[in-house]
């Protein structure tokens, strides 16, 4: 391995609490709520498993995100190139889906942004700890 399992698994948590204030009524949940079509008042349920299989997705993504930047990149080259990644690899691959799905440029934003910012956490935890 040539990255550090350790800070894969807590670039990977910080998915999670990234995501828990992003989709939060805090910031974009009710927005989301509206462009994704969910029922008004937050009524939609998660089950366990959707939470588990996105940990495990969340993990590939910091391990193949950490092979990417290789085992000693600078604070700043991580910070890049998770911006490069979250950016113009997922949201543009985010938004040719959504125009197809005809879903709303909002939504698009949304988790478009979520992964950017997902992608710049990975950079920051993997950059800072080697």
């Amino acid at each position: 391995m040539n990255f550090n399992p350790w800070a894969v698994l807590v670039a990977a948590a910080s998915s999670f609490v990234l995501g828990g204030f992003w989709y939060s009524k805090l910031l974009f949940g009710p927005a989301w709520g509206r462009a994704s079509g969910a029922p008004p008042g937050g009524k939609h349920r998660h089950r366990v498993q959707v939470f588990l299989v996105s940990f495990v997705f969340a993990v590939i993504a910091a391990a193949a995100f950490a092979a990417h930047i290789g085992p000693d990149p600078s604070v700043g080259t991580a910070l890049h190139r998770g911006f490069v990644v979250g950016a113009f690899f997922v949201a543009a691959s985010f938004g040719i889906n959504y125009q197809f799905a005809d879903r709303s440029p909002i939504l698009w934003l949304i988790d478009g942004g979520y992964h950017t910012v997902q992608f710049l956490l990975f950079g920051l935890v993997l950059g800072l700890w080697h």
